[in-house]
């Protein structure tokens, strides 16, 4: 099995992707809606894909909007988290069959220059605060920055983003001030609202993440190479237009 179209799931991270759908945007091929976990490797190598894509469709005058959505791949995490190794070798079946899988995923990673350390990935962290700061960073700063270190911290600094003050230095990195930022961790403003996206996903047909839609249309799911994502969005904005036209 090859590294294309990748995609993680509750049962781990080495599925073929989904067909889904979302609703409809109002806007026209311009707004990419990726459904994704903070925990997700594909997610972070498909992010790189997609930053490669859409640097070349700029040189053709394509501009598009990345918005970042919740999923939990375990959703029952104890809201500490767990230990990493136990827990993959209880999900998986043994520590050797978790070890060939970080590998594959370390050797993907690499490919698109993303040094993952999974010799520093001690826990498994609940993300529903991660993914509230995401939530956060889309209203008050730069939401993909946010995610680009949220990503950082857990697969290259493997650090534990479940922790608040994990979470607060990923903000800032990103731009956003830090007290605030605790201040709005330390509540529970948008909790309830990432675990309702999280099931509207699950019932709109989500199940691997990264899933990506245009417009509220199903793209595709998994880590697909730069060129194949270009060529879906170059032909899903064009269908859209067509659409809107006629």
């Amino acid at each position: 099995m090859d590294n294309d179209n990748m995609v993680c799931g509750p049962d781990g991270c080495d599925g073929e992707a989904t067909e889904a759908s979302l609703p409809r945007a109002a806007s026209v091929g311009t707004r990419i809606d990726i459904v994704s976990d903070a925990i997700c490797p594909w997610c972070y190598v498909g992010k790189r894909q997609l930053e490669r894509a859409l640097a070349t469709l700029a040189k053709e005058g394509l501009e598009f909007q990345v918005h970042w959505n919740p999923f939990q791949l375990n959703p029952d995490m104890p809201k500490e988290g767990r230990d990493r190794a136990a827990y993959r070798a209880w999900k998986f079946g043994s520590a050797e069959k978790s070890a060939a899988l970080d590998q594959r995923l370390v050797e993907a990673a690499a490919a698109v220059g993303l040094p993952f350390r999974v010799d520093l990935m001690t826990r498994t962290p609940n993300t529903i605060d991660a993914h509230r700061l995401i939530w956060f960073a889309g209203q008050h700063g730069d939401q993909d920055a946010t995610m680009e270190s949220v990503f950082k911290a857990y697969f290259i600094e493997g650090r534990d983003i479940g922790e608040h003050d994990v979470l607060a230095d990923c903000a800032e990195r990103a731009g956003l001030p830090r007290q605030a930022v605790l201040d709005f961790l330390a509540g529970d403003l948008a909790d309830a609202e990432m675990r309702a996206a999280d099931q509207a996903a699950r019932e709109a047909g989500v199940s691997g993440v990264p899933s990506f839609f245009l417009d509220g249309y199903s793209l595709f799911s998994g880590a697909m190479p730069a060129e194949h994502i270009a060529d879906a969005l170059r032909r899903g904005q064009a269908l859209l237009r067509e659409r809107k036209a006629a």
